[in-house]
């Protein structure tokens, strides 16, 4: 950390492809370090870092304003149109060692589009990932981030009217990790209030879970 002050959150986005990690990983960082287009097959095809600059106004640490810094690890999609199960699943294990080796991730985020169903087959692969490359505290440390929620909102759907009607396969996933969920709106949620309230919540996840991290590998 470049000042003692400051406070950094590792975090790696997971899914199936075009559910909008990348975006939502640019959303969280404030930038377009990813690439994200509407696209027939995988859009990602490695793992990338992501980096935030200082963000103020949204910490306090002994008494003072604290600055937040954002590393994001954007991922190919699980399954993928042109990668192996295996291939993929590997490429994350080598990334999440090397980029959080040291420090340690704080939450992976399950990216789910709010404007699909999601049916038990659907969950099940890209679940089944995160308990092989997170162990088995895997709940604590992860999140789920709902994707395409304006057009959820344009369908006339809040927040508690989705949630009420949603499959039984997301309610039962939303309770394994203690709800811990986001609502993301793809068009607004570079706007800088939009990203705040996101990036609020997450700390609050974080802080909740006493700050622990997950992969952290101590140099003995």
């Amino acid at each position: 950390m470049a000042d003692s002050n400051d406070m950094t959150i590792n975090l790696v986005v997971l899914g199936k492809p075009q559910t909008g990690k990348s975006a939502a990983g640019n959303s969280l960082l404030g930038s377009s370090d990813f690439e994200s287009h509407l696209c027939p097959s995988s859009v990602t095809s490695c793992c990338s870092l992501g980096r935030s600059g200082r963000i103020l106004g949204l910490m306090r640490r002994n008494g003072h304003e604290s600055a937040l810094r954002v590393r994001v690890l954007d991922t190919p999609g699980y399954p993928h149109s042109a990668l192996g199960k295996e291939q993929v699943r590997d490429m994350l294990r080598a990334a999440l060692a090397q980029h959080f080796g040291q420090e340690g991730l704080h939450l992976a985020l399950l990216v789910l589009r709010a404007d699909l169903p999601l049916c038990p087959d659907e969950s099940n692969d890209t679940v089944q990932l995160i308990q092989e490359l997170l162990g088995p505290t895997w709940k604590d440390f992860t999140a789920v981030l709902l994707t395409h929620a304006d057009k959820a909102e344009e369908a006339g759907y809040s927040e508690e009217t989705y949630l009420h009607s949603a499959s039984s396969t997301l309610l039962s996933l939303l309770t394994s990790v203690e709800h811990k969920y986001i609502f993301l709106d793809n068009h607004n949620s570079i706007i800088k209030e939009e990203r705040n309230t996101v990036l609020r919540k997450l700390l609050n996840f974080i802080q909740k879970n006493n700050y622990r991290v997950l992969l952290k590998h101590n140099k003995e």
